[in-house]
């Protein structure tokens, strides 16, 4: 209990931040597809939050060492409240885009100050419930997120945006009330994006695939759910099945990921994943249920990919290389969250809905036979780093998971 109060202050504002920032974009794309906007325009909004994201995981360490902690969490969520109410000004998509970029910023650069402080507070002796208790909130928050979008979808667009607006900006507040000092400020990671690749070029590849999953199902899902015959007040329900559906996995996804070669795991995950598009594609014609019912088993194959992608960089590293190697990774991961929203709108605008699905599914299918020519190049290492789930949140995450990893 003395654990939760010293760290309700930071979970508090990371949930919060979490159902704002979660929901804005499912919301985008049916108020967007509402408004006339193409269907690649809608993706591209997608595509401009995760450049905001990149640009927000770059600047927040910086920004953190010029103004510290809470003046730097009060610029992030004040430029994402900005983004949000700025919908309701101009129906334009380009305008949309440029508000999107500020609300990438914003959850970046949140929560790099939430793991910073977080990093600071934690013990060696508390560390594992620290973050058991932070990925719940994550994990919890987003699947929040995705219950309230059937909420918001029935509000006029005005109240809908100035409802997440003051979500946000309520964010601010537990970081600024607490009487918790501020923690020195750490060096910002550096930004080797090699260091990922000479660790394990398959890792890097299943990082991108994992980006081309998760990215598109979240930015370009609603779409695919309007498109196969779903309400807007059941949009939400689709996107947390996936949520939930991801979360479930994680448990026997890493089982046989500290069991087996981790190598054959990302292999039949791939395997499984292309069997969840197939399974989803056919599944549209079968009514809520069946759509609702394959969602979960698309997060379920496709969640775990980014983890056990890390996981087994992290074998080859030392703990010395942990930090850079998490930003490498994220940055990868930031970069096929770029490309991937406005690249799968656009064919299913060309293609029907099951593009989709067919888009992601050759990005597997590729893992898959990049795995197996990998297996043919070296032997992994039988001393494995212990298998955790990572959040995609910051460039700093590794600070937090780096000791962990270690048994």
């Amino acid at each position: 209990m003395r654990m939760i109060i010293s760290f309700a202050a930071l979970f508090l504002s990371a949930l919060l931040l979490q159902l704002s920032s979660g929901a804005v974009g499912p919301l985008d794309a049916l108020t967007g597809l509402g408004s006339g906007f193409s269907t690649g325009q809608v993706g591209f909004l997608g595509s401009m939050h995760f450049v905001g994201f990149f640009v927000g995981c770059w600047w927040a360490p910086r920004l953190m060492g010029n103004v510290g902690h809470s003046r730097a969490f009060a610029v992030f969520t004040a430029m994402g409240a900005i983004g949000m109410a700025g919908h309701i000004l101009v129906f334009d998509p380009t305008a949309w885009a440029f508000l999107r970029v500020m609300s990438g910023v914003c959850i970046a650069g949140c929560y790099t100050v939430v793991e910073s402080w977080l990093q600071a507070k934690v013990t060696n002796d508390n560390r594992g419930r620290a973050m058991g208790m932070y990925r719940v909130v994550d994990m919890g928050g987003s699947l929040m997120a995705q219950l309230l979008i059937g909420s918001l979808a029935s509000m006029e667009t005005y109240i809908a945006y100035n409802l997440l607006t003051i979500l946000c900006c309520a964010a601010m507040l537990p970081l600024a009330l607490t009487r918790v000092p501020q923690p020195e400020t750490p060096d910002a990671p550096r930004l080797r994006p090699s260091l990922a690749w000479r660790m394990s070029p398959l890792a890097v590849a299943g990082v991108l695939v994992a980006a081309l999953s998760g990215a598109s199902f979240r930015m370009v899902g609603p779409i695919y759910g309007q498109e196969v015959g779903l309400a807007a007040s059941q949009i939400g329900l689709f996107l947390a099945a996936f949520v939930a559906g991801g979360a479930a996995a994680q448990y026997p996804a890493g089982w046989l990921a500290d069991k087996f070669d981790r190598r054959w795991v990302l292999i039949w995950l791939s395997v499984a994943s292309v069997l969840s598009c197939a399974v989803t594609v056919a599944a549209s014609g079968l009514g809520t249920v069946g759509v609702m019912a394959s969602a979960a088993f698309f997060g379920f194959t496709t969640f775990p990919v980014y983890s056990v992608a890390a996981s087994h960089a992290h074998d080859f590293a030392t703990s010395e290389e942990r930090i850079e190697l998490s930003a490498a990774l994220m940055f990868f991961y930031a970069v096929g969250a770029i490309a991937a929203p406005w690249t799968t709108s656009v064919l299913i605008e060309l293609y029907g809905p099951a593009a989709l699905f067919y888009f992601i599914s050759l990005g597997h299918i590729g893992l898959i036979i990049f795995g197996l020519s990998r297996m043919r190049v070296r032997e992994t290492r039988e001393d494995k780093t212990r298998y955790i789930y990572a959040p995609r949140t910051s460039f700093t995450i590794g600070r937090l998971l780096g000791k962990s990893r270690d048994r």
